[in-house]
């Protein structure tokens, strides 16, 4: 089922990988028709993570990049959509010579193609595949098929592991076994024995219950890998290596570990452990509310990248989720006892007007703040009207007929939408960013040009560039042209900082943001 950790596990498996000095890389299999996650409902999906080179992905690519600490590009991501696609176009080009063009074998030929371009692209030595969904679904049926085409004719070079939820039911307190087996029938009727099964519970198994998955799933114990509820899933690669999972890997590859260096990572997996102050960061977005539920998956890069600045900062962080609409029925009281609020990503007009009451409030609190993309909008929105008397100053996106447009569509974008091209047509990917020498985040980077990424269809208006100046905002970062403003501050504040791209998405856990780092400082600060 979805949620067991499926990514975690891939980018788990490929630290420790990394870790026996090996090339690693991993590619993850969407089973949507979708093309890319761009248009997907992040309160259905998830994040959607923008990779550098300009691909909107899972938010699965993300993790990778997390553990592995290296970029993950378009290439190592594949949809369903993206397949079709692929192989629809190539027929209408004559490219299968005019012959009857199949399910099977050409979709999947073509996604072990783009498999191999990806291996080609990252230059990997070991290539993890996640396939996504639920073994015995229709939606991935074609994936299994091409694994099984790619054991058939590299069986020496291709493995299989498979997550499978070992549940305990309250009443019982005992570990089923049962799910499990019936999984591995289902995936046995595609034509795939896996080699590993990663058994998730709430608890590590014990030996009988290894015992029992060995025999009715016809897998060696010890490749049965337990995979507990741990506080953090950074403990995943140290928990696996518990049993021996790395080295299981490599004899089956029969590959030798090049070395075993888990240090630096097990270094920082402790420091979360021992650190013990506390920082209260509030996160006011519109994509939490799912029916009873909070989906923090909808700003994982968010709360990630806030984990790793606490983590550097020697703190642990308390996130205090605060829904646009929740501010609608209580206003900003609940922002009183943050040490930081951050204003994250969206799109539309829900929950804007919330937003920017949230942002009034912080900056003539004092509270540290961060606004990301659409949040730093927000921000130039509140300037606009409580600082510039701008009263009816609004984003295109959310009022089109505000007389103070100070967000307004980017120029190239006007006739992307008029033609209703929706899907990949925003600006996407790394760009370079100028920064303002003296000012506060050109002093976090320590250097005048930063490369980020980016997804947005709007921009800071600079017809409103001076007036807002003048009243104070400071404009500390600019494309090279000088066209398009990247980043926002303004003095006399513990921390008012806005940005157009998207630092979270390059925050790693070895390597934190220094933008995160630097918001989590002056947070601890004020605590």
């Amino acid at each position: 089922m979805s949620g067991l950790g499926k990514g975690i596990a891939v980018a788990s498996i490929g630290k420790i990988l990394q870790s026996r000095g090996y090339r690693v890389s991993a590619v993850k299999i969407d089973p949507y028709i979708n093309v890319d996650a761009g248009t997907m409902n992040p309160m259905e999906h998830g994040e959607v993570f923008v990779t550098e080179d300009g691909m909107e992905t899972d938010q699965d690519i993300g993790n990778y990049e997390r553990f592995l600490g290296e970029n993950i590009y378009q290439v190592n991501y594949m949809t369903t959509g993206s397949v079709y696609q692929e192989v629809i176009q190539r027929e209408r080009n004559l490219g299968y010579g005019g012959r009857c063009v199949e399910v099977v074998p050409d979709i999947p030929n073509e996604v072990i193609l783009k498999i191999k371009k990806a291996v080609k692209k990252t230059k990997a030595e070991i290539m993890i595949i996640e396939v996504g969904g639920t073994v015995g679904e229709y939606q991935n049926i074609i994936f299994l098929e091409a694994a099984r085409m790619m054991h058939l004719r590299e069986p020496e070079n291709v493995l299989f592991i498979m997550l499978s939820y070992l549940p305990v039911p309250a009443k019982i307190g005992e570990m089923k076994t049962k799910p499990t087996q019936h999984a591995v029938r289902v995936l046995n009727s595609a034509g795939i024995q896996p080699d590993f099964i990663l058994a998730r519970a709430p608890v590590s198994l014990d030996k009988v219950r290894k015992r029992k998955i060995s025999i009715f799933c016809n897998i060696d114990e010890r490749d049965v890998i337990s995979a507990p509820d741990v506080d953090s899933v950074y403990d995943i690669p140290i928990n696996f290596e518990k049993d021996e999972l790395g080295n299981r890997i490599l004899k089956k590859f029969n590959l030798k570990s090049k070395q075993r260096d888990l240090r630096k990572w097990s270094k920082v997996v402790n420091l979360i452990k021992t650190s013990r102050k506390k920082v209260k960061i509030g996160l006011v977005g519109k994509y939490f509310r799912t029916g009873e539920f909070i989906l923090s998956d909808s700003y994982i890069s968010v709360i990630e990248a806030v984990k790793h600045g606490c983590w550097t900062n020697r703190c642990q962080p308390v996130f205090r989720w605060i829904s646009t609409d929740q501010i609608d029925r209580q206003g900003t009281k609940n922002l009183e006892e943050l040490d930081g609020v951050i204003i994250p990503q969206g799109w539309g007009s829900r929950g804007a007007e919330q937003m920017i009451r949230a942002i009034q409030y912080c900056r003539e609190a004092g509270i540290p703040t961060l606004g990301l993309c659409y949040g730093m909008q927000m921000m130039v929105v509140e300037f606009a009207r409580n600082v510039c008397g701008l009263k009816k100053a609004s984003s295109q996106e959310i009022n089109s007929h505000s007389p103070d447009q100070v967000i307004h569509l980017i120029p190239k974008q006007k006739h992307i939408l008029e033609e209703g091209r929706y899907g990949g047509t925003i600006r996407l990917g790394a760009w370079p960013c100028q920064l303002k020498k003296g000012t506060r985040i050109a002093q976090i980077y320590k250097k005048d040009k930063i490369f980020e990424r980016h997804r947005h269809r709007y921009e800071f208006n600079n017809k409103y560039r001076e007036i807002m100046e003048q009243k104070g905002l400071i404009i500390s970062g600019i494309s090279p042209d000088r066209k398009l403003v990247e980043a926002i501050e303004i003095g006399n504040h513990p921390f008012f900082i806005g940005t157009q791209f998207h630092p979270e998405y390059k925050s790693r856990l070895l390597f934190p943001h220094p933008l995160f780092q630097a918001f989590i400082k002056v947070c601890l600060c004020r605590r």
